[in-house]
């Protein structure tokens, strides 16, 4: 591997990585969007849209844009992230991760444990804000719900968003936290050495599709 692709290794097609950024920023949109719709003190975050009247428009057809963008990484990434016994062995031993060493966990595929709670986690809470936000889409769907169903709806919405993005904050903070990270949705591309300390298992995979 060193000698014929300079100890790197393809991680993500642009393709994959074009639809994680347009769910990122659509993410974030959606985020901030929602925020200054939940408080009067947030309301500011309005303007980034053009005003409340035009957040309020946007958010929901945002939010069905984010949908099919997350659909398309569902798509992409389920098989990588179902859970095995080793994943189990993995957080029971997390602690070690935590201080950086990674040999006394059982050796990462593709992903591991941590990052597999993450993709399911996103999955239900994007299940939750979506089932819920159509039925506060007045607009368009208001006739479809009663004033009861809207309120335990915007009950499910806010709290559902609230744990997606602290979802999120743990997702970026990890990336940065374990450097070369980030280069895989940025490049494409991976180190060896980063594949060997953290996704082993993946990296002989990949190996013995080479050889």
């Amino acid at each position: 591997m060193a000698e014929h692709n300079n100890n790197i290794l393809d991680r993500y097609t642009p393709g994959a990585r074009l639809n994680h950024w347009i769910n990122a920023i659509l993410m974030i949109c959606l985020a901030l969007s929602g925020m200054s719709l939940f408080h009067p003190s947030l309301f500011f975050l309005s303007e980034l849209f053009g005003g409340g009247v035009w957040a309020r428009i946007l958010h929901p057809w945002m939010g069905v844009l984010a949908m099919f963008s997350f659909l398309g990484l569902v798509i992409r990434f389920w098989r990588f992230n179902l859970w095995s016994r080793d994943d189990s062995a993995w957080m029971k031993n997390i602690n070690h991760v935590m201080s950086g060493d990674e040999t006394k966990v059982p050796e990462a595929g593709k992903y591991n444990a941590g990052q597999k709670l993450v993709f399911w986690s996103l999955c239900v809470l994007t299940i939750l804000l979506l089932t819920s936000g159509l039925a506060l889409w007045d607009s368009q769907l208001g006739h479809l719900t009663t004033i009861e169903q809207k309120r335990l709806a915007a009950v499910v919405h806010a709290l559902s968003a609230v744990v997606l993005i602290a979802v999120v904050i743990t997702h970026v903070y990890a990336a940065i936290w374990i450097r070369g990270t980030i280069r895989g949705m940025t490049r494409g591309s991976v180190t060896g050495g980063w594949a060997w300390r953290h996704h082993r298992k993946w990296l002989r995979e990949e190996v013995g599709k080479s050889k």
